[in-house]
């Protein structure tokens, strides 16, 4: 009861329409996360979530050695040569901005779920989640990546689906609270 309505951060109602959208044309939809704990639990979670009622979702984690940190081109031209439509980035992609060009060129849009610092530009993506916009008046900034692909489930549940079926996946926002060193106050401690 204490959470944020997931609809204050910037962009939500863009990643949530997008999505629908998704589902609802039966596009193929890739959830492409960091290698790190974080990065994981966050595509654990999102992708289970999708997957317990819309089967068209796989995922991608980029090898951290052969493709290093970030979104990939490698990981582009895989979602193209697997012919994905949408992919949603956690834990990463608020520096993408050439990579989300790309992938837009190849007729793939992004929505983009990250809690680091943005760079100069935000990624002309569908939509980016992060609380450390300075165009978003999120009022709690220190979410985990998991944290922000837990509010993009909250948003869509409670817009199109029951939004108390969210809660049985806070196990992995807990993990990756704890794995990333981020502050357990405010919603984290929540």
């Amino acid at each position: 009861d204490h959470l944020h309505d997931p609809f204050l951060l910037k962009d939500m109602e863009l990643a949530v329409v997008r999505l629908k959208s998704a589902i609802d044309k039966n596009e193929k939809i890739l959830i492409y996360g960091d290698y790190d704990v974080d990065g994981t639990t966050a595509v654990a979670l999102v992708h289970n979530y999708l997957r317990s009622f819309y089967p068209h979702c796989e995922f991608y984690i980029p090898d951290r050695y052969a493709e290093g940190y970030g979104v990939s081109e490698a990981g582009i031209i895989w979602a193209e040569e697997n012919n994905f439509s949408l992919i949603i980035a956690l834990d990463l992609g608020i520096k993408a901005s050439d990579m989300v060009t790309l992938a837009t060129h190849k007729g793939i849009d992004f929505i983009i779920c990250d809690h680091h610092l943005p760079g100069g530009n935000i990624p002309n993506a569908v939509a980016v989640l992060d609380p450390k916009r300075d165009d978003c008046e999120y009022p709690y900034k220190e979410l985990s990546g998991c944290g922000l692909g837990f509010k993009l489930i909250q948003a869509f549940s409670r817009r199109y689906r029951n939004e108390q079926e969210i809660f049985d996946y806070l196990d992995l926002v807990v993990v990756s609270i704890a794995s990333d060193i981020v502050p357990i106050t405010g919603e984290n401690r929540i």
